[in-house]
């Protein structure tokens, strides 16, 4: 568990299936993530799946302990390039109020100290400046634009349409 000013970044609890479907079940969510708007059985599964692994950290206010967000959080490769990938979807309700942000630092920190972590990557869309805009804000650099890069959407013929992505990245000695 890591706690900030105002978060408590803590592993996924089975109850938090109704802050969850909260956020993923609005189609907004899924402008640039992969996947659909999700039911509370959904919800509650996803809650159950997450609660037994350590890829996804959930971020809850401080004062109320409600989910407003979560952090993914996947190693890249061979172990011993200690390197990973963060990620995160926050609840519309509570962006642009400097939560993301507050959470990727927290779990970046952590990375470096406690996981010895050497890189650690991000990626997001082009068109997609508030999440861009939270990695920037946490030390991170653009250090590319990689074409064509994902999909999250499919067309009427099941194409994928593919998007370009920005890749971003920090090393243990930029955070040192």
């Amino acid at each position: 568990m890591l706690t900030t000013e105002r978060l408590i970044i803590r592993p996924f609890l089975k109850s938090d299936y109704q802050d969850l479907y909260e956020y993923l079940s609005l189609s907004e969510t899924y402008r640039f993530e992969p996947g659909k708007p999700i039911s509370l059985n959904e919800a509650k599964k996803l809650c159950r799946e997450r609660a037994k692994g350590t890829n996804f950290w959930a971020a809850t206010l401080k004062d109320s302990q409600k989910l407003i967000g979560h952090v993914s959080f996947f190693p890249l490769g061979p172990e011993f390039l200690l390197a990973w990938e963060i990620g995160d979807i926050f609840n519309p309700a509570f962006q642009n109020q400097g939560y993301a942000t507050e959470a990727v630092r927290a779990i970046i920190k952590y990375a470096f100290m406690e996981f010895g972590a050497h890189r650690i990557v991000g990626h997001c869309s082009p068109e997609n400046p508030p999440s861009w805009k939270v990695l920037e804000k946490c030390g991170m650099r653009r250090e590319g634009l990689l074409r064509k890069y994902f999909y999250v959407h499919k067309d009427k013929d099941g194409n994928p349409q593919w998007l370009d992505s920005y890749e971003y990245a920090i090393l243990d000695e930029d955070f040192k």
